[in-house]
Parts: structure tokens; sequence; C-alpha cells
């Protein structure tokens, strides 16, 4: 059953007209319309904080209602693997960049076989060239010719090769070290998640994991989220969610302030039906003060749909039905129809129908 919370500071709901037994008139007075809707209190830019490796939680930097800063350490975890792992990145890279640089022994040797295969190259080429001249001048026989001829042949494709085997091993350990550093990154990255910091300035609402405990990617550790940015998000029956608009004024309650009453307005209006109790979201911003940042505080609040300063009004109590009264005329007992205004929970406004004079009957 819908209950409602009434405020003297707007006299929002108040009480019925001279409530005698019988012969009761309309009246005119202030009559503030409102919807009555529930909720709870929750900080913005909440989220939950989860782990992105796997380790041994090592320490636990922070506890429930701690004010932490954005990049702000709040977990480490112990994780030998990704430790070895890193360092074997790191040896790796090492060795790939040694690899490539002067003095490395891989391209040393390939590079002392450039050279040597080029002198080769250079004394088969005078060989060849002296075997040509004495071959013209009839000094030599053929097969000396063609055997000083082969020679420099393979040794000009000996060199050709030797050169191609330094460039591609320079290509390929220059790749090694674009790979390894990589996963050095990567390991680097991995190391990091093991050191879980906050995305937000803000508040700690709720911690789940203690040292010792084993942590595993996705897993939980932390719920935080603003300190001093919170709103209200209510649940508004199915039946009154046409009557809400951006901008309307809302007044909250909370148990825990039994004594104050909070404004806010409407900021955003959720159009989907939550079929589990037929009710609608709507969120409002507080205005002035706010309560404390308690996660999940519940209020109770009434969205003022309407103000009438000056209206007829009678207690909803005495209407029949959807639009009649009971009303004394002439002695006698007539029900009657009227033309109903804005109500709520106690006064129903007259808009036509019965005036000031008219004498109402209870329907008791």
């Amino acid at each position: 059953m819908k209950t409602a919370f009434y405020l003297s500071a707007i006299v929002l709901l108040v009480a019925a007209c001279h409530q005698g037994s019988d012969g009761l008139s309309p009246t005119y007075r202030e009559l503030t319309e409102a919807v009555y809707a529930s909720g709870n209190i929750y900080p913005r830019n909440e989220y939950i904080v989860t782990a992105d490796a796997t380790g041994v939680l090592q320490q636990r930097l922070v506890n429930e209602g701690d004010s932490i800063r954005r990049n702000q350490l709040l977990f480490v975890l112990e994780s030998d693997t990704e430790d070895a792992r890193q360092q074997a990145a790191a040896n790796a890279y090492r060795q790939a960049r040694a690899n490539l640089g002067n003095n490395s022994p891989i391209l040393a040797e390939l590079e002392a076989q450039v050279r040597n295969a080029r002198i080769r190259l250079n004394n088969d080429s005078i060989n060849y060239n002296r075997f040509r001249d004495l071959y013209g001048k009839n000094a030599t026989s053929r097969a000396e010719l063609e055997r000083a001829e082969l020679n420099y042949t393979l040794s000009r494709n000996n060199l050709r090769a030797q050169v191609n085997t330094l460039q591609r091993s320079r290509d390929q350990i220059a790749l090694d070290v674009a790979n390894n550093r990589s996963q050095l990154v990567s390991s680097e990255v991995a190391g990091r998640n093991t050191r879980i910091r906050s995305f937000v300035n803000g508040k700690v609402y709720e911690v789940y994991k203690d040292p010792g405990e084993v942590v595993r990617p996705g897993e939980q550790l932390a719920l935080v989220g603003s300190g001093n940015q919170i709103y209200a998000q209510l649940a508004v029956d199915e039946s009154d969610f046409g009557r809400l608009r951006i901008g309307q004024e809302v007044v909250l309650k909370a148990d825990v302030y039994p004594n104050k009453v909070f404004k806010a307005r409407i900021s955003k209006i959720f159009p989907k039906l939550n079929r589990t109790d037929q009710s609608f979201r709507a969120d409002a911003e507080f205005v002035g003060e706010r309560p404390a940042s308690y996660y999940g505080l519940t209020v109770e609040a009434n969205i003022i749909i309407s103000q009438n300063p000056h209206v007829l009004t009678i207690p909803k109590s005495y209407v029949i039905g959807n639009d009649s009264v009971w009303i004394e005329q002439d002695g006698k007992k007539q029900k009657v129809k009227f033309q109903k205004g804005a109500e709520n929970f106690d006064l129903v406004e007259v808009k036509s129908g019965l005036t000031a004079t008219s004498k109402l009957i209870s329907n008791e």
C-alpha cells in the first residue's frame, strides 16, 4: 500500500476540511498534488574494482568508508608466475637487442663470411682473367680456362648468398627485437595489473577480499564511487509514470534523518518498465543540502506534480466511486456528480458541481 509524508513548509498534503460528523462544506485552501515514490541513494561514478591478474592478495590498502583519490593504489597481488614471465621477457628482449647491436656475435660471424666471400671472389676474378689472357695466347688449355671460370662463378654466387643471408638475419633479429619488446610490454602490463588502482576520486563502500586470499581475473575486490556526488534512484508506480516530467521538484525523507527533509529535481526518466514491481525508474539530483553518502540509503519521496494556492476542496473520504458525493439538499440526501481537479491522498479539488455552501454527507 502506498504511503506518503507531509511537509508543513510547503503545505503538502494538508489536513482535511474541519472534519465533523455531517454537514461538512467544501473549503478553499492550498492543494499540492504529488506522486509518491520510494527508492535509494547511490553515488555517481560507482564501479566494481576487479582483478586483471591471478595471484594472492598481498596487501589491502583501503577499508570501507575510506576516501580515495584517482590513481590511488588499492590492492597489491603477489604473483610468482607474472614475475617469472616478466623476467623471461626482459631477458629475451635484452638478448635480441644484443644480437642486433654493433658487437653482435651472430652478425659479426655473418659479416666475416661476406668479407671472406668477397676476397675469394676477387681472387677468382683475377685468376679467371689471367687464364682468359693465357688462353688467348694459346698458353693454357680450354679445360683450365673453364675451371677458372667455374670457380669465379661459384665465388660470385656464394658472395650473393652470403649477403642475402646477412640481410635476412638482420631482418629476423630486428623482428625478434620488436616481438620481444611487445612481449615485455605485455608482461609489464600484466605485472602492473597486480597493483590495482582507483579510477575515481571518491569513497570505498565495500571490500570483498582479505589478504591471503587467491584472486583470479574478473573477481570483485571492492565497490567504490563518488563520495560527494550522489543521486536518488526512485521507483514510480506505473499508473503515475505518465505524469512525470524532467525538472519536477522532489521532496525526500530518509529514516536515518527523521527530522530532515531534502529537496531534489527529476533529472532523468527511464522508459523501461520493471515488471517485478510494475514501476518505472526516475533519477533525482539533490538541490541544496544533501544526505551523507551512505550507499543504498532508503528514501521516500513526493514528486510535486502541481501546486494550487487557492482551490475549492473536499475530503477524499467523501467521494463515492470516482466523481460523486452525497449532499443534503432541501432536507433530503441526494447523490450528485462533480468535476475533479488535482488531488492528493486526503483532498480532491472541485472544479464544478459543488460550491462552498454545499453540505456534504459522509458515505459511511
